[in-house]
């Protein structure tokens, strides 16, 4: 195991530490131990909380972010998986369509509140993009020769839509309402379907004048 994996890990077992007490648990330097958390910090993996405790100089803590997650194990995509199969079970089709539709209209909601007062392409494109960043999505806007593109270079539900394509019928959808007075969107690349992104084709419904 890497050092740095250790320190993790002993950070999650016990909390913020100091750099001495991380070196004597370790057996190695603190010298040493303060480069593996600097590269960690780098990282955004740890960061620094100077604690006053008595007279003197603060004493400086080593502690995990959130980002540091991504060290650990994590069963959300099967738990995801195993959710919509007992909602199947329990409740047909039909249930999990009235869920995924629910689901469609809190974001319609959330989003067009988010775009209000936005009545050009562009504008709300920048908003959505913002949006979905924020969810995990990490997406762009592009225009290309007039046309615009929502480009998701992540699919944080992959799991789910993989198991239940309805998940991408319901996005898509949402995209079409929110632009539905001013353009047509349309997928053209698709992350289930082995693209490496998921491409968005947003033509405005006036023409251009050339």
């Amino acid at each position: 195991m890497k050092t740095t994996d250790k320190i993790v890990q002993l950070l999650k077992l016990h909390g913020p530490l100091t750099a001495k007490t991380l070196a004597e648990e370790l057996a190695l330097t603190t010298m040493g131990v303060r480069q593996h958390l600097q590269a960690l910090e780098d990282m955004g993996d740890v960061d620094i909380e100077d604690r006053v405790e008595g007279r003197g100089r603060p004493t400086r803590y080593w502690g995990l972010t959130e980002q540091s997650r991504t060290h650990f194990a994590d069963r959300h995509e099967e738990l995801t998986v195993q959710l919509i199969d007992s909602v199947k079970m329990i409740f047909g089709d039909q249930g999990l369509d009235k869920l995924i539709g629910h689901r469609e209209q809190s974001a319609l909601v959330q989003y067009r509140a988010a775009m209000e007062g936005a009545t050009d392409i562009p504008t709300r494109l920048a908003i959505l993009a913002k949006l979905r960043s924020n969810e995990g999505y990490m997406a762009t806007m592009e225009q290309i020769d007039g046309v615009y593109f929502l480009l998701e270079n992540h699919c944080p539900i992959c799991a789910a839509a993989t198991h239940c394509l309805n998940f991408c019928r319901s996005e898509l959808q949402l995209f079409q309402q929110l632009f539905a007075d001013i353009a047509t969107v349309n997928r053209e690349e698709h992350i289930i379907e082995g693209a490496r992104r998921c491409a968005y084709r947003i033509v405005s419904l006036t023409p251009q004048v050339p």
